[in-house]
């Protein structure tokens, strides 16, 4: 019913835009801000402008009969749409997966390694040096050097609820908000970090005790 009711005014347009070639060239793109878009965006916006003349141009065809075509070539296009958006969907999240996987694989490659004050280096890290380390040896990230300055860095994602963490995450520690130490949250609640001088490079967890209570928020670079 929806597409019976507004057939009529997308034959208007259409007709208006067939007796108007400057009206039908003009892009209502230029009088917006420009935003990128995918190639479904791009090949829907293309085959609608299609149907439309299909729609208005015959009318030796009854407008119930032009109506029930344009809807459903309407609907084939708005699968294919879907289609196309779920496999970009699917794309991106297994880039996301397969940096996660760099990052714990660098991460768990470094479990033993000692504590150092101000380290950034597998001859020993600090938590902060740690971090550091892992991101910009596993992607090319660079991160702020010190554990108060990645929990204030916007570009990536403030988390405050522990229970919607994922693995990659960026976990931060303190007192009275004050952030003083930093991890990487590997999954099932667990984080991998460099704790303190004389410990070396281990994995706690958030579950209870010490570092559930010194919990204070957690950032997503990926």
């Amino acid at each position: 019913m929806l597409c019976l009711a507004a057939a009529p005014v997308l034959a208007q347009n259409a007709d208006k835009a067939a007796a108007s070639p400057e009206l039908a060239s003009q892009d209502p793109a230029s009088t917006a801000p420009a935003a990128p878009r995918s190639r479904a965006d791009a090949a829907a916006t293309a085959t609608l402008a299609a149907l439309l003349p299909r729609l208005a141009g015959n009318d030796t065809i009854p407008l119930m009969d032009r109506s029930a075509m344009f809807a459903g070539d309407l609907s084939r296009l708005l699968a294919n749409y879907d289609v196309s958006q779920s496999a970009a969907d699917r794309a991106e999240i297994a880039v996301n997966d397969g940096q996660v996987q760099s990052i714990l694989k660098r991460a768990m490659g470094l479990l033993g390694t000692p504590y150092r004050w101000g380290g950034t280096s597998p001859d020993g890290f600090d938590c902060s040096g740690l971090v550091g380390y892992v991101f910009k040896t596993a992607l090319g990230i660079e991160l702020p050097r010190v554990s108060r300055e990645m929990a204030r860095d916007d570009a990536a994602a403030l988390i405050k609820d522990r229970n919607s963490l994922t693995a990659g995450d960026l976990v931060f520690f303190g007192r009275r908000g004050r952030v003083d130490h930093v991890g990487i949250y590997v999954g099932d609640g667990r984080f991998l970090h460099a704790p303190s001088r004389g410990k070396d490079v281990q994995i706690d967890t958030l579950a209870s005790g010490y570092w559930s209570e010194k919990f204070v928020q957690a950032r997503r670079v990926l």
